[in-house]
This record gives structure tokens, sequence and C-alpha cells, in this order.
């Protein structure tokens, strides 16, 4: 009863639960996982045709190649005051999806001191940029004495809930000193007049702040000149509390000189990477951490094929690297990019539907990262090309009124597309634990379209194993092109398969049929869940995997029958898909086959363990991908080449 009303409140709150849940994964959007590349933003120069702002990508963090063969892929010009700016800064913000970008609004060849404005730009994909110039003299009363605006940065500032921008400035007779502003909620503008942020303790000039938070504590990299010039740190866990800790000793690991300190955190690992500017010489000096107090130089070759000058690195993900290299070209010696994982976040159980009603791909997979498998809703992507894919939300909740008899644990899903009087409908399969107990169950919601919105059937179609044993889990629809019948497939220990009725939402319970493929080890074949049905040639495939999903041996097998009911007969090899240790690659198998329309080319997309979870819940760890499936002449499925 008690569950009957919390069910009943939140449908009270109808669309605000539909928004809440995908608010909820916003708060962390950007795995670390899901990083695959680096972003490095930078100028070249001290002439004009120099200040501008370029960029190069790297896969290792350590060996970058320039984009848009070193040119700048922004005008200055058109973004800036003066017709050239330095010193770029670039974050992801809290969002995980929009950029902001700050630079130095100067040309150098005016002088030192000419400059009185920065920029603020910003963006959502990388590519394309809305600009804001801040002259301090015109923004600002009582500024006649200021002579120079540099090297701005921001950061998130989670006692205020805001955005800071913090530079320094120079006023005629004094000391640089690091100042900062609170940005407006578009980015355009400051909210408020600039405070002193940070002056060391000996009043003299610190430029190029760098502000890092780790552990609760943010770590101020400067620059201090006029006083054994160098890179210090200055630490504080309230930013504008005044209260700052600064370290006595100096963090570059060279006598020459040095400025425009950048730090970043290798992706997957515990190391930083404290880069700094040595201009005298033409080029960056990669310095390592783990705590950000102590330094060393780099046993690793840094390799770069510009020079650049005082510039940031960010993390990017696979998308984000597709995207910049769609814009301004893959420079050659990046090599091949990162093929997967082609989700952001942890999902598993795909499902893959091309969609003749709108000529699009989806995925529908098992929500991942809960513990116990205890997901309780789907969400649905949709890609033009199989490379991108864009999270079009929340289709199916199970803790919701939109599944009464459900409340929780949403597992493996499948989807059919049929034509139905003229209009295509959508049927969605998928498992859930009853409300009323008794384990897993099968259920069906209906749409007109393949992101919804879905309407339940309000009960379970398959609620007991035709076995005595196993759940009610990973269902497969087929729909066969020689007799334009549809099956549903499922099991976990056993396979069972039945033909659908015509209205799709239940089964003709004289076609139910025990398929188990037999024989076999946890090493080969033997038959343990998520059963997939395809036809290709005269010939009914039948793919399953093997051993348990948190198993790095957990693996894909495959069998052919001339039968959409079988019986199957077991392929010789019969593994098709399994892990490689040297790429990193564990627990392949739980997957959906794709055929592009209208060709014979072929993907396998499936799920994964997430190289870093590997001893630490894998089984609720994993990430989708795609590969290539290939057959023989004989019509044998080739082993797939996982790839990374």
């Amino acid at each position: 009863m008690m569950r009957r009303m919390i069910k009943q409140f939140i449908v009270a709150g109808g669309l605000m639960l539909v928004t809440a849940l995908p608010a909820l994964s916003q708060q962390k959007p950007v795995e670390e996982k899901d990083y695959a590349a680096y972003l490095f933003t930078y100028f070249t120069g001290n002439h004009i045709s120099e200040e501008a702002v370029r960029f190069a990508v790297s896969t290792d963090g350590y060996t970058y190649w320039a984009l848009n063969n070193n040119e700048p892929v922004m005008d200055s010009n058109v973004i800036s005051s003066t017709g050239g700016v330095r010193d770029p800064h670039i974050l992801r913000c809290e969002d995980g999806k929009t950029f902001y970008m700050v630079v130095t609004d100067m040309v150098s060849d005016n002088g030192w001191d000419s400059n009185r404005a920065l920029v603020l730009l910003k963006s959502t994909d990388l590519v394309n940029w809305s600009h804001s110039v801040v002259n301090m003299q015109k923004r600002y009363k009582g500024q006649e004495k200021l002579r120079r605006v540099w090297a701005p940065q921001t950061v998130f500032d989670p006692g205020a809930g805001k955005y800071m921008v913090y530079w320094s400035m120079q006023y005629t007779g004094g000391a640089d000193v690091i100042y900062y502003a609170y940005a407006n909620e578009s980015f355009t503008d400051f909210e408020d007049v600039p405070k002193v942020l940070f002056l060391p303790q000996n009043r003299t000039s610190c430029i190029d702040g760098e502000i890092v938070l780790k552990d609760g504590i943010f770590h101020l990299f400067y620059k201090t000149e006029g006083n054994g010039n160098g890179i210090k740190v200055a630490t504080t866990s309230s930013l504008t509390s005044g209260q700052w800790t600064e370290e006595p000793d100096y963090k570059q690991q060279t006598k020459d000189a040095v400025e425009g300190a950048g730090v970043f955190k290798l992706i997957g690992q515990d190391t930083y990477i404290l880069m700094y500017d040595v201009y005298m010489r033409g080029k960056y000096q990669f310095t390592e951490t783990t705590d950000l107090t102590n330094f060393k130089v780099t046993d690793k070759e840094v390799k770069m094929n510009f020079h650049p000058r005082h510039g940031t690195v960010i993390p990017i993900t696979r998308d984000e690297l597709l995207r910049v290299t769609d814009k301004w070209g893959k420079p050659k010696e990046l090599g091949e990019l990162p093929n997967n994982p082609v989700l952001p976040g942890f999902h598993a159980d795909p499902e893959v539907l091309y969609a003749q009603k709108t000529k699009k791909y989806y995925i529908y997979s098992t929500t991942d990262g809960q513990p116990g498998w205890g997901g309780w809703y789907f969400t649905v992507f949709s890609s033009d090309d199989l490379r991108t894919w864009k999270d079009e939300g929340i289709m199916l909740d199970l803790k919701s009124e939109q599944v009464p008899w459900a409340n929780g644990n949403a597992w493996a899903p499948c989807i059919e597309e049929k034509l139905i009087k003229g209009a295509y409908k959508y049927f969605f399969y998928y498992s859930g634990n009853p409300e009323a107990g008794g384990g897993k169950q099968i259920g069906v919601a209906m749409s007109d379209s393949p992101t919804g919105p879905f309407k339940d059937l309000g009960y379970p179609i398959i609620t007991e194993s035709p076995t005595g044993k196993g759940q009610q889990i990973d269902v497969d629809v087929f729909t066969d092109p020689v007799s334009g019948k549809s099956y549903l497939y499922w099991g976990n220990g056993y396979m069972a398969g039945a033909e659908l009725n015509k209205d799709m939402v239940s089964i003709k319970k004289k076609t139910l049929t025990v398929m188990t493929p037999q024989g076999g080890t946890l090493r080969d074949y033997a038959f343990r869940e998520a059963p997939y049905v395809f036809y290709r040639n005269g010939l009914y495939y039948f793919t399953w995997s093997v051993d348990d999903t948190g198993s790095p041996n957990y693996h894909v097998a495959y069998g052919t029958s001339k039968s959409p009911l079988g019986p199957i007969e077991v392929a010789d090899p019969s593994v098709i898909l399994i892990q490689n240790p040297e790429k990193e690659i564990y627990g392949p198998a739980h997957n959906s086959i794709l055929q592009v329309p209208g060709t014979d080319e072929w993907y396998i997309v499936y799920h994964r363990i997430n190289k870093n979870y590997l001893k630490n819940g894998p089984g609720v760890h994993r990430e989708v991908c795609i590969d290539r499936l290939e057959f023989n002449e004989d019509g044998s499925i080739k082993p797939v080449v996982p790839t990374r």
C-alpha cells in the first residue's frame, strides 16, 4: 500500500520526475572513463599573426599534433578589440557540455602595457564560439592608472556556485596582482567589481595564475616576478577567504625562465602534469606529480609538431575528438581515432535498431553503474552515422506509474519496429522486478516513435520459466523476413523461444520451445544468457553469452538453424567475440546485431567491462561498443576484432 502511495505521489509530479532524473545524471555527465584524448589550446608567438587561438590534440597526454595545420581556429580580428589574443585558457563547465575560454586581448607589438581588456568565449561543441570583450577601463570607473590586463583563467567556485574569472592587473607604480570577478550566467560579462584574489606576502608581482582543485583544496600556481622569477604554489580551502598558505619552493624543474603554468590530470591515472612555457628556448617542459607539491621531469618523451606559447590542456571525449578533427582535419600522425565506447556513461546489454520511419539508428540499454544491477530506467540514444550518438533521454521508468507492475531492475531491453495498418509502431520488451515478488519478469511497452513516449501494457507477458528454473530476462524479438512472423526469445541458464501473436504483446503458447544450445563449457560455448537472432542468406543465426557478466571471460558464441525455433547447431569454432587483455578489453558480450539497410554490412553492438573497474564492481560498470561483424564465404562468422 505504501509503495502504491509513493507511486501516486511520483506520478502527481508528472513531468517533474521525467526532468528530475536526467538532471541528477547531469551532476557529472562526463565520466572520466569517457575521456579519450586531450585538447591543447595555445598561441604561438609575439607577432600579430601568431597571437591567435590554435588547437592541438593528443591521445596519450605527451604527444600533441596541431589541428588546422597549426593555423588559428578562430579569427582574432573578430573576437578581440586589438586584433590579437594570447594566453588561452579553456574550461569544461560543471554541466559537462559547455566550454568557457578566456584570452588576453592584446597585440604585443603595441607594448606590454598596452592592453586593458580580456575576452570571454563560450561553446557547446568546441567548434562554434560566441565571444564578448570586457574592457576594464570602459567597464569600470576609476581605472585611469590601469596599465595591463594579463592571462585570464576561469574556475568554478563551489562555495559561490558561480564561475570565477581571475587574471593579473597592474596599476601605475604597483605590482601585478591577481584579481577576480564572477561571470554572469551567459558568460558575457562580470557580475561585480574586480577584487583582489591573491598577492604574495612579500607584495611582489604575481601573474599567470592557474587554479586546480584537489581533495577539497585549491592550488594556485603562479609566476613570481621581481624576486626570484619562477612558479610557486599557494593553497586555500576557500577561494575568496583571503587565507592562502604559500609554499616556499619553486616548482619548475629548470634554471631557464618559465611562465604560463598549466596543470591537467592524466586520464585514468592519479598523475598530474605541470607544464610550463620555457619561453626563451621556445619549448614546453612537462613535469609529473601525484600530490601537486612534489614534481619531477617526466621520463616520457614530450613531442609537438608546433611551438606553443602559454596554453592549457583539457581531456575530451571520443565524440569531441571526432568533432574537432572533422572540423579542422585529422593530423596524419594521430593514427586511428578511438572507436569505443560509443555511449557516454555506464550502459550494458545494448539493443540496436535501424528505424525505417526516421532513417536513424537507435541504441537501448540497461542503465549501469548502480550497485546490484539496480538501474530502474531505460534511456535511448540516436545516431545518423553510427559514429556519434545523441542522448534522447529516459523513455521508460520502472519506478513511476509508467510501469505499474514493476519497481526496478530495468534490464536487457529489445525493440521491434512493425508496420501496422500503414503506420509504424514500436514494441519495447524488457525485464523488471515485479512488485509482487517472484523474480524477474518480462514486460512490453508501446509507442508511435522510437524515442517515445512509451505506454506500458500494464502487466508482464512472461512470468515464469518453462524449465522451472532460471530468471525471465534477456529478451530478444525477431521478425522472420521469410514468413513475416515475429518471435520472442529469453532466458538465463536456458533459452526459450515462442511465436508472438499479431498483437505483439502475447505469445502463442503452443509454440513455446526450450531451445538451449547443448554442450560446451564456460571456456567455449555453454549457454548462459542473452540470446539474439538474425537472418542472412537462408540461415537463422543465434548468438548468446557465455560465463558471468562480471567475468573478464564473458564472451559470445553462436550457432545456426534452418528454423526460427531451432534446433540450433553450434558452430565450430563457436566463439566469435572474447576478451583481449593486450588491448585492455574484458568481458565483451551480451550483444545485438545490425545490418546496414540495403547492404551486406554488419555490426555487432555489445558491452564490455570498463578496464578501470575490472576488480571493483566489474559486473555493473560496463560500456557499449560497436565493431564490424564479417562472414566467411561459407556463411560462418569470422572472429570479431574488438577495438578500443
